[in-house]
């Protein structure tokens, strides 16, 4: 049985290549049929917001790949509700769906669960 791996994005989309990194580990997982899931913390919050303007910052917008998960297989994912709002962000604004906010104690127990974790 494959291990299980959790992908912890902490970094804002416009903070240099974590964030696109973070989604490329997380896409060539679940081409193979991995057990993956993808927690967004940190900063790693803002990649979840709409109108993200990546080419005013020579990048490539992330949130088409981030809708496009669940064609891969990836189905796990999660955001620090901690971290969403200290940026004023509410879940109800994200623009992806099916992202499940954890409380802190959620997010100890989820990392837990999960055989390997990387962040990013």
């Amino acid at each position: 049985m494959p291990k299980s791996l959790l992908i912890i994005s902490r970094q804002a989309p416009w903070a240099g290549p974590g964030a696109k990194e973070a989604l490329d580990i997380v896409l060539a997982g679940g081409a193979f049929d991995l057990p993956i899931g993808l927690m967004f913390m940190d900063d790693g919050v803002f990649q979840l917001l709409p109108e993200q303007n990546a080419a005013a910052i020579q990048q490539k917008n992330l949130t088409a790949n981030l809708q496009a998960l669940s064609l891969f297989g990836v189905d796990e994912l999660y955001a620090c509700a901690h971290s969403l709002g200290e940026r004023g962000i509410s879940p109800a604004a994200l623009a992806v769906d099916d992202v499940r906010a954890l409380s802190t104690e959620d997010v100890r127990a989820l990392i837990d669960r999960y055989d390997q974790v990387i962040t990013l």
